[in-house]
């Protein structure tokens, strides 16, 4: 691998963090409307409390938010705060993703497709904590896309090993989660199904590590919360919780740490030389 020049790789990180803020923006819009059954495209946002159309200027990510001091410019109905934190979050996750891919061998080459499911994960993220359903317009197209993608990035690289190692990983999560939905309907949504097969495309091109780690803290993840809700009364035993944001971190923890915890753990064991 070829280092990229610092100032370049400078440029690129500012560059892509604007653009997270931009679909941060829009990834608000998805949040809403989408699971309403609503266009994203018209009408324009408006404020729900006088239904005014949003202005340009009041449209700026985070920053229109602060200029307003949160509050509808017309009719001082409070903004939610989490309109600048899902632009803001956007906007860190694909910085982060930019300085990870750009230190890795043809990591360049993967970087798009990696966007494309940061921005995927924040979306169904907010979606399932809000209605506990994962759509399936956004799953399946994220789906098609990131192999798309992964198939460019391994042309790119010159190594197709990768790709099928991605679409066998789809294979496994897929299957492990039909079986889950299967045995207990109560306890797994088959949205989380068609989501494990898009993880498992992801975690499968990153490598074996990141398969095994990242299937696994998204159980451990989503199991620590639910005993967090259990112990302070908030839920109960058979109470369900949204299980999709513990996946994608899950997920998010086997991209970036997957192959070097599994090859430590391996290491330790002593299955393979330290």
């Amino acid at each position: 691998m070829i280092p990229l020049d610092p100032t370049l790789v400078v440029i690129l990180t500012v560059v892509l963090g604007l653009l997270g803020l931009a679909i941060g923006s829009f990834l608000n819009v998805v949040i809403w409307r989408m699971p309403r059954g609503e266009s994203l495209v018209a009408p324009p946002s408006a404020c729900p409390g006088c239904g005014r159309p949003i202005r340009a200027r009041d449209n700026v990510p985070v920053v229109s938010w602060l200029l307003l001091r949160r509050k509808c410019r017309d009719c001082g109905i409070p903004i939610s705060a989490r309109y600048p934190l899902v632009e803001l979050g956007t906007a860190i996750f694909f910085v982060l993703v930019t300085l990870y891919f750009v230190a890795q061998p043809a990591g360049l080459w993967a970087l798009p497709a990696f966007l494309v499911l940061a921005a995927v994960s924040v979306a169904l993220a907010a979606i399932d904590l809000d209605v506990k359903r994962l759509p399936n317009a956004i799953v399946i197209p994220a789906l098609v896309a990131g192999a798309v993608l992964l198939a460019l990035a391994s042309a790119g690289a010159g190594d197709w090993w990768p790709l099928l190692r991605g679409v066998i990983g789809a294979a496994i999560l897929f299957a492990f989660y039909l079986g889950l939905a299967l045995l207990y309907p109560a306890g797994m949504g088959f949205g989380d199904v068609k989501l494990a097969a898009l993880l498992g495309l992801y975690l499968g091109w990153v490598g074996w590590g990141a398969l095994v780690i990242g299937a696994f803290s998204g159980f451990l993840l989503g199991g620590l919360f639910a005993l967090v809700l259990v112990i302070t009364g908030r839920a109960k035993r058979k109470s369900g919780i949204p299980f999709g944001p513990w996946m994608l971190a899950g997920a998010w923890i086997g991209i970036f740490f997957g192959n070097s915890l599994w090859n430590g753990y391996l290491s330790f064991v002593g299955l393979v030389a330290s």
